[in-house]
């Protein structure tokens, strides 16, 4: 039987969603913790690859079990993992179902922080400099990154991808005066590697005249790297859901 987990994680001690030789990761977390439950060796396949020290609220993988799992599964798989992973939901899912290839939409969020918290060191960046920000500009790059389809200016230098077109939905930033944070929202269809810690590191930059709005178009444009680049920290990013078509 396949199965779709739905499960959430506090990435701060992780090297991120892959296994690593040497660091330890979400996916051999849960992998462990399937393997000891199920009395079986338990390889998971995720909706996508979060960096070290990113979050997710919502995240998705799947697996393949050789036994019916257990009424008590939920529990059990909880206790096993540690206190920054939890898995909320498991379904039962057709054979060909894919955690990463089926899915159609992803969102993140990115959470900037206004004044300095010790109860967020671990969730948002704070930005100490943030009235230097013009907030109408950083939105007014989310709103041009809506006209375009292609974004190799936010990319990795060493991702190695044939294209870089991806399907933007939402590119916006909200405030949350209550919280004393500045959150930037993204959805598309797939992302690059390290794009959204780039589009909000340039949002920064154009936000506080280091650079222009027409210097992002021509990037665009041009698809050739910006003069300037910004990738923001990792703790300040959370995946926050993943749609599928069934």
């Amino acid at each position: 039987m396949r199965y779709f987990l739905t499960l959430s994680y506090l990435g701060a001690r992780y090297a991120g969603w892959q296994v690593q030789p040497n660091a330890i990761s979400i996916q051999s977390t849960i992998e462990l913790a399937l393997s000891t439950i199920l009395r079986e060796d338990i390889a998971i396949t995720g909706c996508g690859r979060t960096d070290a020290g990113v979050h997710a609220r919502y995240y998705v993988a799947h697996f393949d079990a050789q036994e019916p799992l257990p009424p008590t599964f939920l529990n059990g798989i909880n206790s096993l993992l540690p206190p920054d992973i939890a898995v909320h939901q498991v379904q039962a899912v057709h054979a060909d179902a894919h955690a990463r290839y089926d899915a159609f939409e992803r969102s993140y969020e990115y959470h900037l922080s206004l004044r300095k918290d010790p109860f967020s060191t671990q969730t948002a960046w704070f930005y100490p400099m943030h009235s230097q920000l013009d907030f109408d500009k950083m939105q007014a790059v989310g709103a041009l990154l809506l006209s375009f389809d292609a974004f190799y200016p936010f990319c990795k230098s060493d991702s190695g991808l044939e294209q870089y077109h991806c399907n933007l939905l939402k590119a916006s930033w909200e405030k949350h005066p209550e919280d004393h944070r500045w959150v930037f929202h993204i959805t598309a269809n797939r992302f690059l590697r390290g794009m959204v810690r780039l589009i909000v590191g340039s949002c920064l930059q154009v936000g506080k005249g280091q650079l222009q709005i027409a210097d992002i178009q021509q990037a665009l444009e041009q698809q050739k790297s910006l003069k300037k680049s910004l990738s923001v920290p990792a703790h300040g990013l959370f995946l926050t859901d993943v749609k599928y078509p069934y």
